[in-house]
């Protein structure tokens, strides 16, 4: 109740005008209703965010609230790692690899030369590999699982597009709740891998490409879709998102986002959606 005040009192100090306000799930999350003719949403988020400390704001039309699409990245997103990062570790070359991971997802280097030279690292690694690092070390963010099946049980479509590989996208999209997914192709053969990937490369423009096959797939209005991701692969189609959200990110995706989910699971962005926790899907 202190932030609710303290919020409005912001909002009131900014000359931005603030109507009212309801609990969407009582002490955990909250709606403010805001006249958009006193501010523009860029500075009432700014307001709140600088002072209120560890709390995620979504400021957003009330319109197209509860969205119809979700596009997710996979590493460091939908799941903790960077799988690139914990199959070189298998091969005894994670702080290489980490290292040119990092880079990239900063927007430092190419991302096509990065994940090719990544991928070429990995020359000879057996491909039983993919399996075990699946087993041990991969597992879903918290709250992504309730995030995606609450999203499909109200009728919206899911795709996971990743810039990692279909060996990791395919299991976890099913394990998530996904019904679409796309990834790239990490190449294999008698019994190892290639230190190939497959043509085309899921980069950034990829994957505000499929955001914008989607939509156009299913009839929805730019407003409709909600994006997600961490990386510098993720800001184009963050951008081309009616909601576009940076989830503990690279500064330079945090910067393109619409909002940033720093402090809560990602089944947050459900009440981002006006949705309360008693209408969720509890998943885990």
């Amino acid at each position: 109740m202190d932030d609710i005040r303290k919020s409005l009192g912001l909002l009131d100090a900014g000359g931005v005008k603030a109507s009212g306000w309801q609990w969407i799930d009582e002490a955990s999350a909250a709606d403010l209703q805001v006249d958009p003719a006193s501010a523009d949403l860029g500075q009432v988020r700014g307001l709140l965010e600088r002072k209120l400390g560890a709390i995620d704001v979504v400021v957003q039309p009330l319109a197209s609230r509860a969205k119809k699409a979700l596009v997710a990245d996979m590493d460091s997103t939908i799941i903790g790692q960077e799988c690139i990062d914990e199959l070189a570790d298998y091969a005894g070359l994670k702080a290489e690899v980490a290292e040119i991971t990092e880079r990239a997802m900063q927007g430092e280097l190419d991302f096509h030369g990065a994940l090719r030279e990544r991928v070429a690292l990995l020359r000879g690694l057996r491909e039983q590999a993919i399996a075990e690092c699946l087993a041990d070390r991969v597992t879903p963010n918290p709250g992504a699982a309730t995030l995606v099946q609450t999203m499909r049980a109200r009728g919206a479509s899911c795709l996971l597009i990743s810039g990692g590989f279909t060996a990791f996208a395919q299991p976890v999209a099913e394990k998530v709740g996904f019904d679409r997914v796309r990834a790239n192709v990490l190449g294999t053969g008698e019994g190892v891998l290639t230190g190939n990937v497959g043509d085309p490369i899921v980069d950034s423009v990829v994957k505000r490409d499929g955001l914008i096959a989607l939509r156009e797939e299913l009839g929805l209005q730019h407003s409709e879709v909600l994006a997600i991701g961490d990386g510098a692969n993720d800001r184009l189609m963050i951008e081309e998102a009616g909601l576009g959200v940076a989830y503990r990110a690279k500064p330079v995706l945090a910067a393109a986002a619409d909002a940033c989910l720093d402090h809560n699971r990602l089944d947050a962005l459900l009440w981002a959606q006006g949705i309360p926790r008693a209408s969720w899907v509890d998943a885990g």
